[in-house]
């Protein structure tokens, strides 16, 4: 039964549309999305194992970094099976994730969480995350930033819906918890129930886009694609650079310090969100914002964070992908600096700036994996992509402690203004500063790290010559 998820069961056949892969795609993207979600039941769980913020609040640092290890670990192994066995792979070990820690939770055994979400959710989050984008970029070579776009787009449009949901959920299993009430917690046993219900439901999802995911075959080209005017842009190659190549050269390293610098400072105002805009309008004579509106605040942010994914990765395809970064970052340093300085004379421009600057995060997100293709070509990117991914793991623990670490010298939470936030907002600034001069130094791959024109295994080689149109246009 295993052997139908080989990769050679997966090859689409003559006039398969690749329009029907971005829906599975989104089936996996939009069930491991739900870790951004994790802050709904972190009260619950902080009074349910009776600790601090700190203990609870490093299963979200746990599954980051295992996401990244394990993209990079299994990156290879992925691109040589097929999206196929590695999603199924991920949804084995992200509902595995949810089924360990109920046991936690029902046991009160904190560590058992830390395993169970933490260390197996996250390898299924790595898996999970690859493999549909690489499998993407080789249906949409003609506009791979709309592709990778298309999926991303789900991994953070998961977070609305499983914020939402998991409150209803654990209303419903505790009709003690009021979902409205951001100071309510739920009983142990709705948290048992709540785990329960997303793993098996998640599995079941997954499922969905598992079983109607193919790759395209060898030779299969959109109609009217010519490989040769993609690749007269600038960056684009038509060879391609194996994983073991990729790391060995300059561009790689260049491209990881940005993605790197991207998500520390988009971070840094998400893991902060909902308290930091209550702060920035306490004693300034303004009204107060309440603890509702600061929720709603929060979810904007998932919003702009979705929605600049798809956005600015589908712009990228017009523009190029090293101007895109220009403006992530950039123009990020002037938003960072105007919130600094300007960002509490009115909620509606703090909540604009703060917005705009969560589309760039996002955005930053979706189109790496079109400007891993355009430098190292589609052979392996999965795998590249996984290794590049340890950018985010990275970013995922020194984004929050910077911010963190200059809050702790600022004061107690609930006593900070505005005032607070300023130093680690031009910290930010100087981070992004960093990325925005890594960019500029991205050129093209040199000759000797690319593979020899033929291919190998049957995958996509971008440099062998066009041959008959199958499909999918």
């Amino acid at each position: 039964m295993l052997s139908a998820l080989d990769r050679r069961h997966t090859v689409a056949p003559p006039g398969y549309s690749r329009w029907l892969i971005p829906p599975a795609a989104l089936a996996i993207h939009l069930c491991i999305g739900q870790v951004y979600a994790t802050s709904v039941y972190k009260n619950s769980l902080i009074a349910h194992f009776d600790t601090g913020q700190t203990a609870i609040g490093v299963i979200f640092s746990i599954a980051i970094v295992m996401l990244g290890l394990s993209a990079a670990v299994a990156g290879t192994w992925v691109e040589a099976n097929g999206p196929r066995k590695a999603m199924f792979v991920s949804a084995c070990f992200w509902a595995a994730g949810f089924l360990v820690g109920a046991l936690g939770i029902a046991t009160k055994q904190l560590w058992l969480l830390y395993l169970g979400y933490g260390v197996l959710g996250g390898i299924g989050l790595g898996i999970g995350y690859i493999s549909p984008v690489s499998t993407l970029i080789k249906w949409f070579p003609d506009r791979p930033g709309l592709a990778t776009g298309l999926a991303i787009m789900g991994f953070g449009g998961g977070a609305m819906v499983a914020s939402p949901l998991s409150r209803q959920l654990l209303s419903f299993y505790d009709p003690g918890y009021d979902p409205a009430n951001a100071g309510s917690t739920a009983s142990g046993s709705a948290l048992v129930w709540l785990f329960l219900t997303l793993g098996v439901g998640y599995f079941v999802i997954m499922m969905f886009g598992v079983f109607n995911v193919r790759v395209p075959a060898a030779d299969w080209r959109p109609a009217g694609f010519d490989p040769a005017k993609v690749a007269a842009k600038p960056l684009v190659t038509t060879a391609n650079v194996s994983a073991a190549n990729a790391v060995k050269t300059r561009s790689f390293w260049l491209l990881w310090v940005v993605l790197f610098c991207n998500v520390t400072a988009g971070i840094g105002i998400l893991e902060q969100a909902s308290p930091m805009i209550q702060d920035f309008f306490r004693d300034n004579g303004t009204s107060a914002v309440s603890v509702a509106a600061a929720g709603g605040f929060v979810g904007l942010l998932s919003l702009f964070n979705m929605a600049g994914r798809f956005v600015w990765s589908s712009t990228s395809d017009l523009i190029g992908r090293k101007p895109i970064y220009l403006v992530y970052l950039g123009v990020g340093m002037v938003l960072y600096v105007l919130l600094a300085l300007v960002g509490q004379a009115a909620t509606a421009l703090f909540v604009l700036l703060a917005c705009v600057i969560l589309s760039f995060y996002g955005g930053g997100f979706a189109t790496v994996p079109a400007y891993l293709r355009d430098l190292f070509g589609t052979f392996e990117v999965g795998a590249i992509h996984g290794r590049l991914l340890t950018a985010w793991s990275a970013a995922g623990v020194a984004g929050p402690l910077i911010v963190n670490a200059f809050l702790d010298a600022q004061g107690k939470p609930g006593t900070l203004t505005a005032a607070a936030y300023r130093p680690a907002l031009f910290t930010m600034v100087g981070v992004l500063a960093v990325g925005f001069v890594a960019n500029l130094l991205i050129r093209p791959v040199p000759e000797r790290f690319h593979e020899p024109a033929s291919g190998r295994d049957g995958v996509e080689d971008a440099a062998q010559p066009v041959t008959a149109e199958r499909s999918g246009s």
